[in-house]
C-alpha cells in the first residue's frame, strides 16, 4: 500500500513537467554527452569514458526534475561532483559547472533566499568551486575564480529575481480577483438596492390605485336603487376585500419603507417632468424638452420608470459632464415609448468623466427597463458627449 501511494505522488509529481523541463533535460543530456564523447573544452581524457557518459544521462534526469524537487536535486549533484573531485582527483567539465549553476538558478527561483534551502544554494556552489580547484591540474588564476564568482552572482541573482517577480504577479492577480469579487459585490448591492427601490415605487402605485377602486366602488353603491340588493351585496363585498388588499399593502410598504415611511402617496410620472426640468436647469444644466408624437395615459408603474429613468440620466450628466446642455426627447408611438437622453459633453471642450458600468444609476435605468421588457443603450458620443436612449413597450390599445 505504501509503494502505490509513493508511486501515485510520483506520478503527480510527474504531471507538472512540461515541454520547457523536458527540452532542458535534452539539452543537459547532449551537452553533457558531447562533451565527454569529444573531449572538448580541453577536458583531460577520462579514465572511464562509460561512467561518465552515465553520469551525464543521469544527470539529464536530475535536471528534468529540477523543478519539482529543486533542494534534493542540488544536495545530491553537488554531493556526488565534490566527493568525485576530491576522491578521484578528475578535473571537472564545463557542463559539470554550467550545470551547478542553472541548479542554483533553479533552487533561489523556487525557494526564499532568507531560508535555510535558500542559503544552501550559494554554499553548495562554493563547495563545488572549491572541489574544481582541488581536482584542477593546471595553475588557478585569480581571473578563472572571479569570473566563477561573477557566473554564480549572475544564476543565484536571475534565479532571486524569478522567484520575486513571481511572487509579485501572484501577488497582483490576488489583488485583482479581490477588487473583481468587491466590484462584482457592490453590484449586486446596488441591484438588490435599487430592486427594493423598485418594489416600493410599485407597492405605492399599486395601493393608492386599490384605494381609488375602494373609494368608486363605494360611490356607486351609494347610488345604487334600493331593490338592488345583489348588486348592493356586490359592491360591498368589493369595498371589503380592496380595503383589506390595502392593509395588507400598507404592512408590506411598512416593511419595505421603514416605520413611519408608508403613506400612500402617488409616484411621480411624465406628468411633473417639468418640475425635474425645472431643477436641473437650476442646477445649472440647459435642458431642452422635445415631444414627439401624441401623448397618451400611461400605465403607472411605466409612467414611474420613464420619469425616473430621465431624472436619473440628468443626474448622471451633471455628475460626469458638469453644467452642460442637454436634450430629452421623448417619442410616443403606437407601441413604444422612447427616451432619449444626450449631453454635449463638458462645455470646455475636455472628455466626460467616464461612467462606472456598475454604477447605481445606469443600474437603475437597466432594472427598470427589464422590468418592461424593453432595451437600453448607454455610451459616449463620437467626438464628446453621451446618449442615454430607453423604448418601454406600450400595451397595444
Amino acid at each position: 500500500m505504501g509503494n502505490y501511494a509513493l508511486l501515485m505522488r510520483w506520478r503527480d509529481s510527474l504531471s507538472r513537467l512540461n515541454a520547457v523541463d523536458y527540452l532542458v533535460a535534452i539539452g543537459v543530456g547532449v551537452f553533457a554527452v558531447t562533451e565527454e564523447l569529444s573531449g572538448g573544452t580541453d577536458l583531460p581524457a577520462r579514465p572511464n569514458l562509460a561512467l561518465w557518459v552515465a553520469a551525464g544521462v543521469v544527470t539529464a534526469l536530475l535536471a528534468l526534475v529540477r523543478r519539482l524537487f529543486p533542494f534534493a536535486v542540488m544536495v545530491v549533484y553537488t554531493g556526488v561532483s565534490v566527493a568525485v573531485f576530491v576522491l578521484t582527483g578528475n578535473d571537472a567539465g564545463a557542463w559539470q559547472w554550467f550545470i551547478q549553476l542553472l541548479f542554483l538558478f533553479t533552487l533561489l527561483s523556487e525557494v526564499p533566499l532568507n531560508s535555510l534551502k535558500g542559503l544552501f544554494g550559494p554554499v553548495a556552489t562554493t563547495l563545488f568551486m572549491a572541489g574544481m580547484s582541488i581536482a584542477y591540474a593546471k595553475e588557478n588564476e585569480f581571473a578563472e575564480y572571479a569570473i566563477g564568482i561573477a557566473m554564480a552572482a549572475i544564476a543565484g541573482g536571475a534565479g532571486f529575481g524569478l522567484r520575486r517577480h513571481r511572487l509579485r504577479a501572484l501577488s497582483a492577480d490576488e489583488r485583482s480577483e479581490t477588487l473583481a469579487a468587491q466590484s462584482e459585490m457592490r453590484i449586486k448591492e446596488a441591484v438588490a438596492e435599487e430592486q427594493a427601490r423598485l418594489a416600493r415605487e410599485l407597492h405605492d402605485i399599486v395601493a393608492h390605485s386599490v384605494s381609488l377602486m375602494v373609494m368608486q366602488a363605494g360611490g356607486v353603491r351609494r347610488m345604487l336603487r334600493a331593490d338592488q340588493a345583489k348588486e348592493r351585496e356586490a359592491m360591498a363585498l368589493i369595498e371589503e376585500t380592496g380595503r383589506g388588499a390595502v392593509e395588507e399593502l400598507r404592512r408590506m410598504l411598512h416593511l419595505l419603507r421603514g416605520p413611519g415611511l408608508d403613506a400612500l402617496t402617488p409616484q411621480p410620472g411624465l406628468g411633473r417632468l417639468d418640475d425635474l426640468v425645472e431643477q436641473s436647469r437650476s442646477a445649472g444644466l440647459d435642458v431642452q424638452v422635445d415631444v414627439e408624437g401624441e401623448p397618451v395615459p400611461l400605465p403607472a408603474g411605466l409612467d414611474l420608470s420613464a420619469y425616473r429613468i430621465v431624472q436619473e440620466a440628468l443626474t448622471n450628466t451633471l455628475k460626469h459632464a458638469g453644467p452642460t446642455a442637454v436634450t430629452v426627447t421623448i417619442g410616443y408611438r403606437s407601441h413604444e415609448l422612447s427616451l432619449d437622453i444626450t449631453d454635449v459633453g463638458p462645455r470646455d471642450g475636455t472628455p466626460s468623466a467616464p461612467a462606472v458600468p456598475g454604477g447605481h444609476g445606469l443600474i437603475g435605468m437597466r432594472e427598470r427597463v427589464a422590468l418592461f421588457r424593453g432595451d437600453l443603450t448607454a455610451g459616449p458620443l463620437p467626438g464628446n458627449g453621451f446618449a442615454v436612449r430607453a423604448a418601454l413597450p406600450l400595451a397595444v390599445r
